[in-house]
């Protein structure tokens, strides 16, 4: 089979699950109607075989040699074909389910990326997860149904012309039956719909709950509120599962309709068959093919309720899927240019100057990490750089000048050398900010004197000396191998290797000891000197190491100077970054 087709037809302007179903079955028309081809003459096929099969008993019973032989052979036809054809349609229905279900990966992971910041914000963590766990199958169900379930409606309008032109009241009560049926399974879906959409609630918040409790591990485990975390998660489960009892209990009267509704139509028809059969009013053969076509018409009957449960499911995914496409990011860019110079925030005042280090520090940290969010555009503001609003220029283009590097940066599975050696490319961004979501471009083409540089600045030569394999060691899942003063570090040389215009880091130093802590702010300040450079700390280590500090209390700039003048004229900055102490 060949490989899937890209989505590159662009995000979805999709407001609704139903546009979003529809346009994932127009972005997969060929296949679908390959499909559609392949089921419909897989069920006609089948539904040829009861009349085949009855000629045949009428030619035994008529010792007709010439006429069995020829029905016989017409049957070993019919049975290749439908080998054939059910082997296709079994491949085309793979075919569509991959295509829908991954096409929605796709577009879930373009938004992400397109998102950023933006996500974290508005989504849960485990509304998220849910998408590749469970929805997503859903969704290609409802792609791989659509064949199927049309194939089976030709099937049933055959199979009632087939018996109309036999016998007119055993097809009139084939024609009117079928649709009593759908009728009769119609108020079972509107409750499972609903139970369905509290289920995926509840499954996405305890996804949700458990990502922060593996996240949060180590701190539980510290001040001892595992049985605490572990009790609340076995509540929000126990949740879940009474919401899938209560899915399932539609759910198991639904497939106990499947079978008793056919069946009640079979009997019908077989005893009014029979009935003909003994009146003469109809062959033998005739009977047999009757009973055959009521038995045969279990499977599209089945087939049909199988189209709404899969739709309904589909539907309920889709919503979630829906949601993640309609949200817009906070902030977006536009298509000036800039040279790059002084860059700025009005609403606080700050200012870094080209080629300077300068430092933030705020009475609270939260005044310094919106400062940051700011002049790194991640976060609406009046911003200029070199005098241009930073608001005009492409996203793209802020994300490879700009940096942002905080503590809530991740470090992904693979190679340490590559995980620390990552570029923003001219199409894509750098993934350093830790609620970001950008594309990362892993170049490794850094020298190893770069990275050994890189690793001085940072103080973490003794991380890599004492990994067996060095540089090219494995980082587990969100390098959990590495503590937290050690993940902050490595963050820092990820940071430096990527070489920014302008590099901005949130609190570099606040899991390292002071010792470590005083050679960072030294090596830090030669390892960027000459390029621009703002550090957002109340470390005295390191504030003592830069050219300019600014001093920030309630979003504005107090005072700025360099660290003794400030200690010395600003009150409010010595308490700051001494706490209080002399």
């Amino acid at each position: 089979m060949r490989s899937l087709p890209e989505a590159d037809f662009g995000m979805p302007d999709i407001r609704s699950p139903l546009r979003y179903l529809w346009w994932n079955a127009r972005a997969q028309a060929p296949a679908l109607l390959g499909g559609i081809g392949f089921a419909t003459a897989w069920w006609l096929l089948q539904a040829l075989v009861p009349a085949v099969l009855g000629k045949g008993i009428d030619a035994v019973t008529a010792k007709d040699t010439d006429a069995l032989l020829t029905w016989s052979a017409i049957m070993l036809v019919i049975g290749v074909l439908q080998a054939f054809t059910g082997i296709m349609r079994h491949r085309m229905a793979v075919y569509n389910w991959l295509a829908a279900a991954y096409r929605t990966v796709q577009v879930t992971t373009r938004q992400a990326a397109r998102l950023g910041a933006t996500l974290p914000k508005r989504v849960s963590t485990g509304e998220v997860v849910s998408v590749g766990n469970s929805d997503i199958s859903h969704i290609g169900n409802s792609m791989e149904i659509l064949p199927r379930g049309t194939g089976s409606v030709v099937a049933i309008i055959a199979v009632t012309v087939i018996l109309i032109s036999t016998s007119l009241p055993l097809g009139l009560l084939v024609m009117f039956g079928v649709p009593l049926m759908a009728v009769a399974i119609g108020p079972l879906l509107k409750p499972l719909h609903r139970r369905q959409k509290t289920q995926r609630d509840l499954m996405g918040e305890l996804s949700t709950r458990s990502a922060d409790i593996v996240a949060g591990l180590r701190v539980l485990r510290g001040i001892g509120g595992e049985q605490v975390f572990a009790a609340r998660y076995r509540e929000e489960s126990q949740r879940v599962r009474a919401a899938g009892v209560n899915v399932s209990k539609v759910e198991s009267l639904l497939e106990g309709a499947q079978i008793l509704l056919p069946g009640v139509l079979i009997a019908v028809v077989t005893g009014i068959g029979a009935s003909f059969a003994i009146g003469g009013e109809i062959t033998a053969g005739q009977l047999v093919a009757f009973y055959g076509y009521a038995v045969f018409l279990i499977g599209p009957m089945r087939t049909l309720t199988e189209v709404a449960d899969k739709l309904t499911k589909g539907h309920v995914a889709a919503r979630r899927v829906v949601r993640i496409l309609s949200i817009e990011p906070e902030v977006s860019g536009g298509t000036g240019t800039s040279e790059g110079g002084v860059l700025r925030d009005s609403y606080s005042g700050v200012t870094v100057q080209p080629g300077v280090m300068t430092a933030i520090a705020a009475a609270l940290p939260e005044d310094a990490i919106a400062i940051a969010d700011r002049l790194g555009r991640y976060a609406e503001g009046d911003v200029t750089f070199g005098g241009v609003d930073l608001a005009t220029l492409p996203m793209a283009e802020i994300r490879t000048r700009i940096l942002v590097a905080d503590n809530g940066a991740r470090l992904f599975t693979g190679r340490l050398r590559d995980e620390l050696d990552v570029r923003g490319d001219s199409s894509g961004e750098l993934e350093v900010r830790g609620d970001s979501s950008d594309e990362l471009d892993v170049r490794g083409d850094s020298s190893g004197e770069r990275v050994a540089q890189a690793l001085y600045a940072a103080c973490a030569e003794d991380i890599i000396e004492a990994l067996p394999d060095g540089l090219d060691a494995l980082v587990a899942e969100a390098g959990r191998e590495f503590s937290g003063g050690q993940q902050q570090r490595l963050r820092l040389v990820r940071a430096l290797l990527a070489d920014p215009e302008v590099l901005i880091l949130v609190e570099p130093t606040s899991a390292v000891d002071a010792h470590s802590e005083a050679r960072i702010g030294e090596r830090l300040a030669k390892a960027r000197v000459g390029k621009t450079t703002l550090v957002c700390t109340t470390s005295p280590l390191v504030l003592d190491r830069t050219d300019h500090v600014i001093y920030v209390e309630n979003g504005r700039v107090l005072a700025e100077g360099t660290h003794h003048d400030l200690l010395a004229t600003s009150p409010e900055y010595t308490a700051t970054v001494t706490r209080g102490e002399d």
